[in-house]
């Protein structure tokens, strides 16, 4: 009887484990939307994100039961923001709310739209992007739709206009994209903010029922659709500026610019999903494994170099690539050895994910750092230092004749021998004695 109440208990235990596991590989995912429609108008983008793994919590962006945090820990990985015309989140959720979501490393995706709120104008303008006003949209009266309504706010976007950073966009050959929403500029001070997928040079941000009497808010290929922001942290943010873009009827739609070719399916979908891969994390994710240093010849890492050393450092890179972290394969990681500044940088060599290099300490003692700091479009910023102290020679190491000095041992011996000389001939040579006249 105990054995079967132990065995019963174990199994409880072990049961227990692989739900904790498997919840904890959900990637948690909250969904704010306007209505529940969105869930059936969206539903090609929403499935999908079930389909890779992702555990989609649906609530109403006005939920008084809303809340991002709960004893201190975050409820949730990801947040997707699809209610546009939101006036004021409930519950806990505000704008302070999720901006310190992304300080604490979440991630963000963000539609808007024509009818876009104070609340997402406000969160963009904290991500350093500026959205248009509310009832403005995106102008193009050259590069629209065959199927626009007559006020040119059904745009085809090019895909040449797309960022060239395919971790971030997938493959960039790919039929238009059809785009309907509100335009968007980037804070030119904040280096962070990346330019995924601007307008053409015919277009720009206006209301489409009143006259223009001011500059609008974006003119030209400043004019953005898609925007994403990497913080220091490593937490992403995207803002794209129609909802409609991940629709199913966008996803499904032909495309056919005004006077040009058309395409029986518009490019959204497959930029859609690899904008969500990359914003949720799925790919262009780097972390170090081991690092290893020492004295070339030996195997472990001393207590504190010497000047002028020879060393071997090598350190293990892994990229995440569907879900498994694989080696990474980059051919453009340097070394960096620095004592404030960098006295020596190197490029390592890359063999299936472990990079090494072999190099010369300096010839000055002090604390120095292995330094590697990889920051690369697409790629979260990869950072590992490691410290080290160099002490001086010891006494009993130093050589015994110092080449460089051997122009001052010739001066020494040159002048111990001209002494000599000058003695010898001082202490033997006689003057000739003259002889006293009386």
């Amino acid at each position: 009887m105990a054995t079967f109440t132990l065995i019963r208990l174990l199994t409880g235990v072990y049961l227990f484990a692989n739900l904790c596991v498997f919840t904890f590989a959900l990637k948690r995912t909250l969904v704010l939307v306007d209505n529940w429609t969105i869930r059936e108008t969206h539903s090609i983008f929403f499935r999908s994100l079930k389909e890779r793994g992702f555990d989609l919590t649906f609530k109403t962006a006005d939920d008084t039961s809303l809340s991002l945090v709960k004893y201190g820990e975050f409820l949730y990985d990801n947040l997707v923001i699809f209610s546009p015309s939101v006036s004021e989140f409930g519950g806990s959720i505000d704008v302070a709310a999720i901006t310190n979501f992304i300080d604490n490393g979440g991630n963000v995706l963000v539609a808007g739209s024509s009818d876009i709120g104070d609340p997402l104008r406000e969160l963009a303008t904290e991500c350093g992007i500026e959205l248009d006003e509310e009832k403005t949209a995106v102008i193009d009266h050259l590069n629209y739709d065959v199927a626009d309504s007559g006020k040119h706010t059904l745009i085809v976007a090019d895909a040449e206009y797309l960022l060239d950073a395919p971790l971030i966009i997938g493959n960039k050959n790919i039929p238009p994209l059809l785009y309907q929403g509100i335009g968007m500029i980037a804070d030119p001070e904040n280096p962070l903010v990346l330019s995924i997928l601007h307008a053409s040079s015919s277009a720009y941000s206006h209301n489409p029922s009143e006259k223009i009497t001011d500059y609008p808010h974006a003119v030209g290929q400043n004019t953005l659709l898609v925007a994403g922001l990497q913080a220091r942290n490593n937490a992403r943010v995207m803002f794209v500026g129609s909802i409609e873009f991940f629709s199913d009827e966008f996803f499904s739609s032909s495309v056919q610019k005004v006077g040009g070719k058309r395409y029986d399916k518009s490019g959204n979908q497959e930029l859609a999903l690899n904008l969500a891969q990359w914003v949720f994390k799925e790919k262009g994710v780097l972390k170090v494994g081991t690092v290893k240093h020492h004295r070339k010849g030996e195997k472990e890492p001393p207590q504190a170099y010497t000047v002028t050393d020879i060393v071997d450092y090598s350190i293990e890179i892994q990229e995440l690539k569907d879900g498994k972290w694989q080696p990474f394969q980059g051919q453009d990681i340097q070394l960096e050895f620095v004592r404030i500044d960098p006295f020596v940088r190197t490029t390592l060599t890359n063999k299936n994910g472990n990079l090494h290099t072999t190099f010369k300490l300096p010839d000055v003692y002090g604390v120095y750092q292995f330094r590697v700091d990889y920051n690369r479009i697409g790629y979260t910023h990869l950072f590992s230092t490691t410290q080290i102290s160099v002490r001086p020679l010891e006494h009993t190491q130093y050589e015994r004749f110092i080449p460089s000095a051997y122009p001052y041992y010739v001066s020494a011996f040159s002048m111990m021998f001209g002494v000599f000389i000058f003695s010898i001939v001082f202490l033997h040579f006689k003057d000739d004695s003259k002889e006293k006249r009386e």
